[in-house]
């Protein structure tokens, strides 16, 4: 009997540890702060990279340099430190930044990354990657983001969303618990 009832309370103790960042989990809805969502000028436009235009409906149809390139582009901050990203050009990343400017409270989880569940799903091109990098921006699932902060193998699958240019201070910045941390397209 006594058997049972510790074996019972292991098992309460350690499932929500196995389940962290599962794709099947509901979000995460304690001080929720939704993304800005932007108004397309055109719907159904499909050679849109995903980024607002703000009311440039023609100009940029044929523009595929410098436009493209500065739209790759999302810049992370915490507290006064920031770190720019260079974005991935798949669905997923077009979607990712149709959400962007936002500000989230990301989990802390195993010392080597930070997560959070966005309130949408989004396409997913997940694979297998071997090595993490720290600096890495991904999607685990549809809708858990994760910002890396340490470099390890992993057996998991992830959506790659970008990089950081250079990730050096990031592991300090992000601190060890849960920290806020803002998402922005570059506009420079």
């Amino acid at each position: 009997m006594n058997k049972c009832i510790i074996l019972t309370l292991l098992l309460i103790a350690v499932i929500p540890v196995l389940t962290a960042c599962s794709p099947e989990d509901e979000p995460i809805t304690e001080n929720p702060i939704l993304p800005s969502v932007p108004n397309p000028e055109e719907p159904g436009d499909s050679d849109n990279s995903g980024n607002n235009n703000e009311g440039n409906d023609n100009e940029n149809n044929g523009n595929s340099g410098e436009e493209d390139q500065m739209n790759r582009n999302i810049t992370i901050r915490v507290d006064d430190r920031s770190f720019t990203v260079t974005l991935e050009d798949n669905a997923t990343t077009r979607a990712f930044t149709a959400l962007l400017p936002m500000t989230i409270t990301m989990n802390e989880l195993n010392g080597n990354e930070k997560y959070y569940y966005l309130s949408e799903s989004l396409p997913t091109d997940s694979y297998r990657l071997g090595t993490i990098r720290n600096g890495d921006l991904m999607l685990y699932g549809s809708n858990c983001l994760v910002l890396f902060y340490e470099t390890f193998s992993s057996s998991y699958s992830y959506t790659r969303l970008g990089q950081l240019e250079n990730p050096s201070g990031l592991s300090s910045a992000l601190g060890q618990g849960n920290v806020t941390v803002t998402f922005e397209i570059n506009n420079h």
